[in-house]
């Protein structure tokens, strides 16, 4: 019996150490925000997946807004998938900038193209606060976690993945609105060019 509870303990408290561990992570990202530290925030941020994160919501979304009349044909999925995703990666690519990304985080607004989307903002959520920030974590992976922003889903969230060293920004999950505004952005952009 005594082994029981000791592995239960101990079960307990590598799941404290894990969870606090990201907790802490988040609160060093939210502070950077505050502060406006670019280097710092794109230091705790791992860039490549924060990218494919965002451009397949745009994907995701303009295959939604084009089949809302009729069905997508395979051959318009690949193209979307494709070119597509290279336009919505083109302009992920201005918003990722260190400046940017960290003024997206503080404001909570992104402006790409004609395209303005809003959603809540990072540097508003007091780590500090355990209990609040414990409820706002949801775990979408066992190396991931997903941190809701707001009360509700529409005000958007960020994941956190942790690698090697430690937990990084890996992926801004934008509100609906955010993102059918990207997603109108990109179809606009694919009627100039062709």
């Amino acid at each position: 019996m005594r082994w029981f509870v000791g592995i239960l303990v101990a079960l307990f408290a590598c799941s404290a150490i894990y969870v606090g561990s990201a907790v802490v992570s988040l609160g060093g990202l939210v502070n950077a925000v505050r502060a406006q530290d670019a280097a710092e925030v794109l230091a705790r941020t791992d860039t490549a997946r924060l990218r494919r994160s965002l451009v397949d919501q745009i994907v995701q979304s303009y295959l939604q807004e084009i089949g809302r009349d009729r069905p997508v044909k395979p051959l318009e999925r690949l193209a979307a998938n494709t070119y597509g995703a290279s336009v919505a990666d083109a302009m992920i690519a201005k918003m990722l900038t260190p400046e940017s990304l960290t003024a997206i985080l503080n404001r909570g607004s992104i402006a790409v193209g004609d395209a303005e989307a809003n959603m809540q903002s990072l540097s508003a959520i007091d780590t500090s606060r355990i209990i609040e920030t414990l409820r706002r974590i949801s775990p979408t992976k066992p190396v991931e976690f997903l941190i809701r922003l707001g009360n509700s889903e529409s005000a958007g969230g960020v994941s956190l993945h942790f690698e090697g060293n430690g937990w990084k920004l890996s992926g801004i999950q934008l509100p609906g609105a955010a993102v059918r505004a990207l997603a109108q952005d990109l179809i606009k952009t694919k009627g100039r060019t062709g």
